[in-house]
């Protein structure tokens, strides 16, 4: 079996969305979107890994793939829970209207219908795609409740002896909305409301919705909100809330964070840890397959895992106790990079920059800035360089290096820059404090 570190990774081909993130009966569990024919997007099953810290990941056979009529062009992104000691995963389930006789992976002019889905496993180890699935919430024949093409990624939790599901929706491919239903017993589902908000762009995608501390924290992945001149035009934002649950009522404010401000984070997922910490995994998009000895050509991986927390009124998203742990022996600092993957930390000055093998970090105007610009050489149409918003004079780095992803946690998790990189050198420049390298 496959095996990674700090980063799930495509074990071979295509990987997107973090998908059922649980810790159950002592493992963590993460499905996550994937196309195991080519390191290409196309018809989608969940793939299916497991660890027992967060840090140290396995991959297992595949869990979800089209097996019915109403998901036989891809089982789409959902979520999961335990229910009388079993594994329930939601899921989003796509049926082509129109097929392309040269690409049977894509439907033509967005022809497709979406319902929801629900498999159940005894043990969060064995599926059978034939008999424990079942559909529990079919195509949306009415656009004033839901639309049905894009209503998509049931997120699923238990609340004060109620079953809640938020799924992301559009009216009529102009405005994002969230749509939420409950339930007595997780398999029959009512609607109960929604709220459409220019925030959730026009369309919206993997809504998440949690409570830390006294708040509520609404995170999700409104299309169509790009504002940059180069890169992607969907993004993810998150942004502390008022819910009422009773009535399934949300009041969403005028702004937002975003979750990432490196501009390749997506689709992110939450659920709680162990010790009942909220911990986020996201999708890190990447432009171009990665090709390495003794491992199929791959595109796609996951950020660390980030614990959230709610600040004053702002969401930081933290390094994970585990990941601190991971990174335990403190390595010397010099000129070169230690083996990867390593973790750097440093306070920098207005005007300071740090090279990490042509990674460039520096502060300027009070923000940290990020320039990818020579490590991502010769690909068009995304961006190079990255920005927090500006941060009252504070510039401690948090920075953790890997072959294809750099993670800048800024000040403690009130910001952080993620970038993916291609063709990282080993040499490093400028002001750095400490570096850590995992214990052997």
């Amino acid at each position: 079996m496959i095996k990674d570190v700090l980063h799930l990774r495509a074990p071979g081909n295509w990987m997107n969305d973090p998908n059922g993130f649980i810790y159950y009966q002592g493992k963590y569990h993460l499905f996550y979107q994937h196309f195991p024919y080519a390191p290409v997007w196309g018809t989608m099953h969940w793939g299916h890994a497991v660890s027992s810290d967060l840090i140290h990941w396995e991959h297992l056979d595949i869990a979800v793939f089209p097996s019915k009529a109403y998901d036989r062009n891809g089982v789409f992104s959902g979520s999961a829970i335990e229910k009388d000691g079993k594994l329930y995963l939601y899921y989003s389930a796509v049926r082509y209207l129109d097929e392309d006789a040269e690409n049977i992976h894509k439907a033509p002019n967005d022809r497709y219908e979406t319902s929801q889905a629900l498999m159940v496993s005894e043990d969060g180890f064995h599926f059978d795609n034939w008999e424990d699935k079942r559909l529990i919430l079919p195509v949306s024949r009415d656009e004033r409740i839901a639309d049905a093409v894009h209503t998509r990624d049931p997120k699923v939790w238990k609340s004060q002896g109620v079953y809640n599901m938020v799924l992301g929706s559009t009216w009529r491919n102009e405005i994002g909305r969230v749509l939420f239903y409950q339930s007595s017993d997780g398999v029959n589902w009512e609607y109960r409301n929604q709220l459409c908000s220019e925030q959730f762009g026009r369309i919206l995608e993997c809504p998440d919705l949690f409570r830390i501390k006294d708040s509520d924290v609404f995170i999700g992945s409104p299309m169509f909100i790009g504002k940059e001149s180069v890169g992607y035009e969907n993004h993810a934002i998150c942004a502390v809330v008022d819910y009422d649950e009773k009535d399934c009522l949300l009041a969403f404010p005028d702004c937002s964070q975003l979750v990432d401000y490196g501009l390749d984070l997506y689709a992110p997922q939450t659920n709680v840890d162990a010790e009942g910490r909220r911990v986020m995994i996201a999708w890190m998009r990447m432009p171009k397959m990665v090709e390495e000895p003794g491992r199929r050509p791959w595109n796609g991986m996951m950020c660390q895992p980030r614990v959230v927390d709610v600040s004053e009124g702002h969401i930081y998203f933290r390094v994970h106790p585990n990941a601190e742990h991971y990174f335990s022996k403190e390595a010397e600092v010099s000129d070169r990079l230690p083996k990867l993957p390593c973790r750097l930390q440093t306070v920098l000055a207005d005007g300071a920059v740090l090279n990490i093998g042509d990674y460039c970090l520096r502060v300027k105007e009070d923000c940290v800035i990020a320039d990818r610009g020579r490590v991502f050489e010769g690909i068009e149409g995304h961006r190079l360089v990255s920005s927090t918003p500006k941060l009252s004079g504070k510039y401690e780095l948090d920075i953790f290096v890997s072959h294809n992803l750099i993670e800048v946690f800024v000040n403690g998790g009130q910001y952080v820059i993620s970038n993916v990189v291609y063709g990282l050198g080993n040499e490093i420049d400028g002001y750095l404090k400490k570096i850590y390298v995992p214990e052997e």
